[in-house]
């Protein structure tokens, strides 16, 4: 590894490009106790390990868990739904009903393919929210919204199909269960 990283330390320098190590993190993932530490350089700069980082809004964490991922999103739709509670706190059925999926939902369903939760603590930290933004919009326990693991599960199954089929854009839109339809 340390060989790519001078590499690109020699590319960036002969293009006058500037990269930063300081924003650089290099992560283990591992669930193995291992106890040596990477000893990465980029120029003349030592990079410390990390145990967590954030790509494209997803925290990945070294011991392969979504502990940090799941408490970062339920801190953030919390957030998202207090403040739809104080703008549409005298808003109708229906516009508090919008309100959660297009500004909540998205929240708590990003990326949902790849880290979807499967401990049950971290499933109820997120139906928490989904439950309180429900009782915010009908004034009851009851909503008529799929529960968060079972869109998790659709997105899943539609993550898998486009990659079967190798479909890139678009959308697939289930309309039964059963036969799934693009």
């Amino acid at each position: 590894m340390q060989q790519y990283l001078d590499s690109l330390g020699e590319r960036a320098a002969e293009n006058a490009m500037k990269i930063n190590p300081s924003k650089c993190k290099p992560v283990r993932f591992t669930r193995a106790g291992v106890k040596d530490p990477l000893n990465y350089t980029l120029g003349d700069q030592f990079i410390p390990e990390a145990s967590s980082c954030k790509y494209l809004g997803i925290i990945l964490r070294s011991d392969i868990s979504w502990v940090d991922h799941v408490n970062y999103t339920a801190k953030k739709a919390w957030k998202a739904l207090h403040f739809t509670m104080r703008i549409f706190k005298k808003g109708n059925i229906s516009t508090k009903s919008l309100a959660y999926t297009t500004l909540l939902r998205p929240i708590l369903e990003y990326g949902v393919a790849c880290w979807d939760p499967y401990r049950e603590g971290q499933i109820l930290a997120l139906d928490r929210v989904q439950k309180k933004a429900a009782k915010s919009a009908y004034h009851t326990n009851e909503s008529n919204w799929e529960t968060l693991s079972q869109r998790g599960k659709i997105s899943r199954i539609r993550a898998r199909f486009k990659a079967y089929s190798g479909e890139r854009g678009g959308r697939l839109y289930v309309t039964d269960y059963n036969s799934p339809t693009i």
